[in-house]
């Protein structure tokens, strides 16, 4: 992990730089991958995931066997722990179910909007080195909510040609209406065509690696609409010399142990604390079982020392984090000024991984600076406003002459006369 003191502000967009892979070459593999599965259907499904997840798959979709089997392999405590953070997800996601007004804009001028869901959604949940159950909920009970009426899901399975039992248990509670054993572009290619057993949906969900991340940026130009582009996760730590070292360190090492293109950054001021975190990270990381993951994540992360507060908020602002820990003294007036965060944990006392597990906001968030332009996942994330208005014959009279003559400037003539030959009948 690099240590950095007092860098000049030219320096910062190259300090704050993301781990990359060669795109050139990234983009030309999903394009072949995408393009195979969009010609061959399943049969490139199961090829690519021999190929890539080693496994030989007879079907792709998870059984109502299957599924019903998991939740007896999901210890009680687990059980629990995921109906805990339901009722927290349900509950925050469904405040934002909010009743439009029709709005009067003049006499007789009616208008208003009406929130309907998207009928058919498909979320991506990584597999690979994790089980993310967690990512489930927090696609799968908006969705619900929201009432998209098909579930689609998509996760990369083991050798063993499984999906962790707690992913299926997660899926089973939140709604969704079918499992299948995909992973990596071909999934997103999947639920982007449909193949003879997965079906076409209308928006795809969740995060993945620069892989997943590029299928979803492609699919989106013309097939499929899509949530953001979500990659490698990440995460800034805002410190004074009030954090707690040992804090500090954990929030880093939360987001290493993601991937190894995961990336933690501390912004602070204070010297002493970097001194004291650098030291922590070293004693903490040797105890995580992804150590080796961990490690090679934290070798492009970096803690960067700064000259006070109002250059570590600029900062922050440049980068525009994931996730933003903000752990310092006075960190409500801090949160006031930052502008681009895809989530923000405010004090000594709550850790990024409230919001990743259990508090009830949601964690499928922009990544790699895209925060400056994209919300994380909502309400509003599963549903399209549609907007109505409806016209009295006094509203026509007192709105028409102004479209006649906006429409005729605009050489528009059609335009004018749908509005002149309705004045004309009552006129009459």
């Amino acid at each position: 992990m690099e240590l950095i003191k007092y860098p000049q502000k030219a320096e910062w967009l190259q300090l704050l730089a993301r781990p990359t892979v060669d795109n050139s070459q990234l983009l030309e593999t999903v394009k072949l991958i995408l393009d195979d599965v969009r010609s061959r259907g399943d049969i490139a499904v199961k090829a690519y995931e021999l190929k890539f997840d080693k496994v030989q798959l007879d079907n792709l979709q998870v059984s109502e066997t299957e599924i019903a089997a998991a939740e007896v392999l999901v210890s009680e405590q687990l059980k629990n722990a995921i109906l805990l953070a339901k009722k927290n997800i349900e509950k925050f996601h469904a405040v934002q179910k909010q009743n439009l007004p029709v709005v009067e804009t003049m006499p007789g001028v009616r208008c208003w909007q009406k929130a309907v869901a998207i009928d058919k959604v498909g979320l991506y949940i990584p597999g690979g080195t994790a089980p993310l159950f967690s990512t489930v909920l927090m696609l799968a009970i908006p969705a619900q909510i929201a009432g998209c009426k098909e579930i689609v899901l998509c996760s990369p399975p083991t050798i063993e040609g499984k999906i962790h039992p707690a992913v299926l248990y997660a899926a089973k509670l939140s709604g969704v209406s079918k499992i299948y054993m995909i992973g990596g572009v071909q999934a997103i290619a999947a639920m982007a065509y449909g193949t003879e057993t997965v079906p076409k949906v209308y928006k795809i969900f969740g995060p993945g690696n620069q892989f997943v991340t590029a299928a979803k940026q492609l699919v989106s130009l013309k097939d499929v609409a899509i949530d953001m582009p979500a990659g490698p996760s990440e995460v800034e730590v805002l410190a004074d010399e009030t954090a707690n070292p040992a804090f500090v360190a954990a929030d880093m090492l939360s987001q290493a142990e993601h991937g190894v293109d995961s990336q933690a950054i501390l912004i602070t001021t204070s010297e002493t604390l970097a001194e004291q975190v650098i030291t922590e990270v070293n004693m903490q990381v040797e105890d995580l079982p992804r150590v080796d993951l961990a490690k090679q994540a934290l070798a492009h992360s970096k803690i960067i020392v700064v000259n006070n507060l109002q250059e570590v908020i600029a900062i922050t602002n440049e980068y525009a984090p994931e996730h933003l820990i903000i752990s310092t003294r006075n960190y409500l007036e801090i949160a006031n000024q930052i502008t681009n965060a895809g989530s923000i944990f405010l004090g000594h006392l709550t850790p990024e991984s409230a919001g990743d597990y259990a508090s009830g906001t949601n964690h499928t968030l922009p990544t790699n600076g895209y925060a400056k332009a994209y919300s994380g996942v909502n309400l509003d994330s599963f549903v399209k406003k549609i907007t109505f208005q409806e016209i009295s014959e006094e509203g026509l009279r007192n709105i028409g002459p102004a479209i006649e003559i906006m429409s005729v400037n605009e050489e528009l003539f059609a335009h004018k006369n749908a509005v002149t030959l309705r004045l004309g009948t009552i006129e009459n």
